[in-house]
């Protein structure tokens, strides 16, 4: 009989000193510097399709970017269509028109000199 209530204060003890499930990965954090360059270069893309964009319908299509080290557009691609070639065709042409972009933080640059971002591009309906 003493040796329940014992046994479970220690099964309780046990589980309360575990860390919790995902504790022990560390997340990278993310400065200011960083935060404020994605930012711009997602709202120059934005700003660039809104100043060039035709007559179209609107949409999201996730695009991937490569920029280089001193700014320069690599390279641009869709990661996610949208079902519609035009949109997409506008996504990339919004990606180029906004380039160069200023130079990435060096914390994001990776062995060959440049930073890769992907996110969803949303594009406002033209009339």
């Amino acid at each position: 009989m003493f040796l329940r209530p014992l046994l479970l204060r220690l099964c309780v003890c046990v589980v309360l000193c575990l860390p919790a499930p995902g504790a022990l990965r560390a997340e990278p954090a993310v400065g200011a510097a960083v935060r404020q360059w994605l930012s711009t270069v997602v709202t120059r893309i934005g700003a660039a399709d809104r100043a060039e964009a035709p007559r179209s319908r609107g949409g999201t299509v996730t695009i991937r970017v490569r920029i280089a080290a001193d700014g320069s557009l690599k390279d641009a691609s869709v990661e996610g269509g949208s079902g519609s070639a035009a949109l997409e065709a506008r996504a990339l042409a919004a990606a180029r028109a906004a380039a160069p972009f200023a130079p990435p933080p060096s914390e994001l640059l990776t062995e060959d000199g440049t930073t890769e971002l992907s996110f969803p591009l949303g594009l406002a309906r033209r009339r």
